[in-house]
Protein backbone atom coordinates (compact mmCIF):
# COMPACT_ATOMS: atom_id res chain seq x y z
CA UNK A 1 0.00 0.00 0.00
CA UNK A 2 1.43 3.33 -1.09
CA UNK A 3 0.41 6.61 0.50
CA UNK A 4 0.90 9.80 -1.48
CA UNK A 5 0.80 13.35 -0.13
CA UNK A 6 0.97 16.38 -2.43
CA UNK A 7 2.11 19.84 -1.45
CA UNK A 8 3.12 23.11 -3.05
CA UNK A 9 -0.14 24.38 -4.47
CA UNK A 10 -1.27 27.96 -4.06
CA UNK A 11 -2.66 31.11 -5.60
CA UNK A 12 -0.42 32.78 -8.18
CA UNK A 13 -0.68 35.21 -11.07
CA UNK A 14 -0.42 34.35 -14.74
CA UNK A 15 3.20 33.91 -15.74
CA UNK A 16 4.33 32.79 -12.30
CA UNK A 17 5.84 29.44 -11.38
CA UNK A 18 5.01 26.76 -8.82
CA UNK A 19 6.71 23.54 -7.82
CA UNK A 20 4.49 20.75 -6.65
CA UNK A 21 5.84 17.88 -4.61
CA UNK A 22 4.49 14.44 -3.86
CA UNK A 23 5.89 12.41 -0.98
CA UNK A 24 5.40 8.65 -1.05
CA UNK A 25 5.45 6.18 1.80
CA UNK A 26 4.46 2.62 2.56
CA UNK A 27 5.86 0.94 -0.51
CA UNK A 28 8.89 0.50 -2.73
CA UNK A 29 8.69 3.84 -4.48
CA UNK A 30 11.18 2.92 -7.18
CA UNK A 31 8.86 0.11 -8.33
CA UNK A 32 6.22 2.60 -9.45
CA UNK A 33 5.84 4.80 -12.45
CA UNK A 34 4.40 8.14 -11.37
CA UNK A 35 1.98 10.54 -12.94
CA UNK A 36 0.53 13.96 -12.31
CA UNK A 37 -3.08 14.64 -13.18
CA UNK A 38 -5.34 17.62 -12.72
CA UNK A 39 -9.04 18.19 -12.42
CA UNK A 40 -10.89 21.46 -12.79
CA UNK A 41 -14.44 21.90 -11.48
CA UNK A 42 -16.94 20.22 -13.77
CA UNK A 43 -14.24 18.58 -15.86
CA UNK A 44 -12.74 15.13 -16.06
CA UNK A 45 -9.40 14.33 -14.53
CA UNK A 46 -6.71 14.82 -17.18
CA UNK A 47 -3.15 13.65 -17.61
CA UNK A 48 -0.46 16.25 -17.05
CA UNK A 49 2.86 14.39 -16.98
CA UNK A 50 4.33 10.97 -16.30
CA UNK A 51 7.72 9.54 -15.45
CA UNK A 52 9.13 6.02 -15.54
CA UNK A 53 10.15 4.35 -12.32
CA UNK A 54 13.81 4.96 -13.09
CA UNK A 55 13.18 8.58 -13.97
CA UNK A 56 14.82 8.12 -17.31
CA UNK A 57 11.78 8.90 -19.46
CA UNK A 58 9.05 11.49 -19.19
CA UNK A 59 5.84 12.34 -21.02
CA UNK A 60 3.67 15.44 -21.08
CA UNK A 61 0.27 16.45 -22.27
CA UNK A 62 0.61 18.68 -25.30
CA UNK A 63 -0.55 21.83 -23.53
CA UNK A 64 2.12 21.39 -20.83
CA UNK A 65 5.11 20.67 -23.04
CA UNK A 66 7.81 23.26 -22.59
CA UNK A 67 6.17 24.71 -19.46
CA UNK A 68 6.02 21.79 -17.01
CA UNK A 69 8.79 19.43 -15.91
CA UNK A 70 8.30 16.22 -13.96
CA UNK A 71 11.15 14.73 -11.96
CA UNK A 72 11.65 12.20 -9.21
CA UNK A 73 14.13 11.42 -6.48
CA UNK A 74 13.94 7.73 -5.63
CA UNK A 75 16.29 8.17 -2.69
CA UNK A 76 13.83 10.61 -1.11
CA UNK A 77 10.63 8.93 -2.35
CA UNK A 78 9.44 12.12 -3.97
CA UNK A 79 8.17 13.26 -7.34
CA UNK A 80 7.97 16.89 -8.38
CA UNK A 81 6.17 18.94 -10.96
CA UNK A 82 7.81 22.24 -11.86
CA UNK A 83 5.23 24.49 -13.49
CA UNK A 84 6.37 27.64 -15.29
CA UNK A 85 4.52 30.30 -17.26
CA UNK A 86 1.28 29.41 -15.54
CA UNK A 87 -1.98 30.35 -17.21
CA UNK A 88 -5.48 30.82 -15.77
CA UNK A 89 -6.53 27.63 -17.57
CA UNK A 90 -4.01 25.72 -15.42
CA UNK A 91 -6.28 26.32 -12.43
CA UNK A 92 -7.23 22.92 -11.03
CA UNK A 93 -6.65 20.43 -8.27
CA UNK A 94 -3.43 18.56 -9.01
CA UNK A 95 -3.00 14.93 -8.04
CA UNK A 96 -0.04 12.60 -8.07
CA UNK A 97 -0.60 8.93 -8.75
CA UNK A 98 1.44 5.74 -8.63
CA UNK A 99 1.25 2.91 -11.13
CA UNK A 100 2.69 -0.51 -10.38
CA UNK A 101 4.59 -0.62 -13.63
CA UNK A 102 7.79 0.64 -15.14
CA UNK A 103 5.89 2.99 -17.44
CA UNK A 104 3.32 5.71 -16.77
CA UNK A 105 -0.02 5.83 -18.53
CA UNK A 106 -2.28 8.57 -19.72
CA UNK A 107 -5.49 7.24 -18.20
CA UNK A 108 -6.24 7.73 -14.51
CA UNK A 109 -7.81 4.25 -14.53
CA UNK A 110 -4.34 2.76 -14.91
CA UNK A 111 -3.06 4.04 -11.55
CA UNK A 112 -3.53 2.20 -8.31
CA UNK A 113 -2.72 4.87 -5.75
CA UNK A 114 -3.65 8.53 -5.48
CA UNK A 115 -2.93 11.47 -3.27
CA UNK A 116 -5.58 13.81 -1.96
CA UNK A 117 -4.61 16.64 -4.31
CA UNK A 118 -3.30 20.17 -3.98
CA UNK A 119 -5.10 23.22 -5.38
CA UNK A 120 -3.48 25.52 -7.92
CA UNK A 121 -5.25 28.77 -8.76
CA UNK A 122 -3.89 31.11 -11.41
CA UNK A 123 -5.34 34.60 -11.74
CA UNK A 124 -5.11 36.71 -14.87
Amino acid sequence: QVQLVESGGGVVQAGDSLRLSCAASGGAFSNYAMGWFRQAPGKEREFVAGITRSGGNTWYADSMKGRFTISRDNAKNTVHLQMNSLKPEDTAAYFCAARNSGWPAGSPNDYEYWGQGTQVSVSS
